[in-house]
């Protein structure tokens, strides 16, 4: 008869909010069941049931991030469990095994080990409790404190914010670039004698709070005049599109020449603003005109979610997930040496997204539009066919032509190649276009 190989296996066991009194039964039975038994902290108000076991807390000074301590204690566990075969080792965390319980989680990813899950009472049972919330009628958000920056970008609330262990913590979460709600509850060691719900002003969140391993904040709402706004005017848009006679008309291509004209403002705008003599009447315009441009995206947007292609939301997602894609050395740790590098490997990933490596492509020119006016489109293809090792010699200026005197001298260029007769458009268009197929047939396969 084959023998069965018995792999290692770990019962992780939550030791409930509060005190023994929350323990479960389920748990009180796993404790007495399992003679290998270990605590990741001994810092808790139930430890004591498991009293003269070991505990994970000596890891917690050996190391510079809770990443590195949480994978500690999985190798750790692990290891006991492959020691233990074939008994299980019981693993107590604080709360319920399932909730903010990141080594838990690492154990359940790890294939060396069988984990059995026994289910308990987490700080979050007694929260709803005390605050008198339901959680899903309130579309409560649970965050962590140490992801606050991150996890509430764009929340309005009601939040709960988990891991408000210490002092740096909340004053990591009072310091997040935001607009700060008034007050705050601070919820401290729930179940236990000295339990405390306070609220208090946000300003003083940490100076008057003396945070432990139970301590959470409720913030009920939080400003959020970016999601307030952006709400907005995405209603304003579909009201526009019900009721006005124009707006209603609209398509895609018949709004198109306003997005060229809407940039134009822009630009011109920008250059305003930025000048030495610029006023608040410019930055004033300035937003009006970017407003203007938000609006076309908006506006294109509200066609797309009508006709069930599209909606805002893809808008940005898209737009996002292209930032990040684009930007590794920000986002995925890649180093670069300077701006120039940046460019390049945005061109780069850029042609990989088009498949050009792939298909073997090696167009210089490939994702330049036509539509471009022809003294950008001239720029554009010069520097790309500069970049494909094809230099147009620069016209010597004359020495009467300074740094501050450029503008002038191009449009003396526009005026003589009027006084000829001819469109300095339509020419200086054919001269770019001239080049570009030069620079195309130099890199095509031979």
């Amino acid at each position: 008869m084959a023998s069965t190989t018995v792999r290692p296996s770990v019962t992780v066991v939550g030791l409930g909010p509060g005190g023994p009194d929350f323990l479960t039964a389920g748990t009180l039975a796993a404790i007495a069941s399992c003679s290998v038994k270990v605590l990741r902290t001994e810092r808790h108000p139930a430890a004591s049931v498991l009293a003269g076991a070991p505990s994970f807390d000596h890891l917690y000074e050996s190391f510079d991030s809770f990443a590195a301590v949480y994978s500690a204690i999985v190798e750790s566990v692990v290891q006991l469990a492959i020691d233990a075969v074939p008994q299980a080792v019981l693993y107590a965390v604080p709360g319920s095994p399932l909730v903010a319980e990141h080594t838990v989680e690492l154990l359940l990813a790890d294939e060396r080990v069988d984990v059995t899950i026994v289910p308990a009472l987490s700080f979050l049972d007694l929260t709803w409790a005390r605050l008198r919330v339901d959680p899903l009628a309130a579309g409560v958000r649970i965050v962590d404190g140490l992801r606050f920056a991150d996890d509430t970008r764009g929340e309005v609330g009601p939040l709960l914010v988990s891991q408000c262990h210490s002092a740096a913590v909340l004053s990591e979460i009072k310091c997040t670039p935001l607009d700060p709600p008034a007050t705050v509850v601070v919820l401290q060691r729930l179940g236990l004698p000295d339990e405390s719900i306070v609220e208090i002003p946000w300003d003083d969140l940490d100076r008057t709070v003396e945070p432990d391993h139970l301590t959470s904040l409720w913030i009920a709402t939080m400003p959020s005049p970016l999601r307030t706004e952006m709400q907005r005017l995405v209603q304003v848009m579909e009201d526009l599109r019900q009721r006005c006679p124009w707006d209603s008309e609209q398509t895609h291509l018949s709004l198109a020449p306003y997005v060229v004209e809407e940039a134009y403002e822009l630009t011109e705008a920008i250059a305003a603003d930025a000048s030495e003599n610029a006023t608040d009447a410019d930055t004033d315009h300035l937003v009006e005109e970017l407003g203007d441009v938000l609006f076309q995206t908006v506006f294109h947007a509200c066609l797309g979610e009508e006709a069930g292609r599209f909606a805002m939301a893809d808008v940005a997602r898209a737009l996002s997930d292209k930032l990040i894609r684009r930007h590794p050395h920000v986002f995925a740790g890649l180093d670069v040496a300077d701006a120039d590098e940046v460019v390049r490997n945005w061109e780069r990933i850029k042609g990989e997204e088009r498949g050009d490596a792939q298909h073997g492509e090696v167009d210089p020119m490939a994702g330049l539009t036509d539509s471009l006016p022809s003294l950008t489109y001239a720029a554009k293809v010069a520097k790309r066919a500069a970049a494909a090792g094809l230099v147009v010699p620069a016209a010597a200026l004359p020495e009467s032509v300074s740094a501050d005197s450029l503008g002038d001298y191009l449009l003396s260029v526009v005026v003589a190649v009027r006084a000829a007769g001819r469109d300095p458009e339509t020419e200086l268009r054919l001269a770019a276009a001239r080049l570009r197929d030069t620079a195309r047939s130099l890199a095509a396969p031979t």
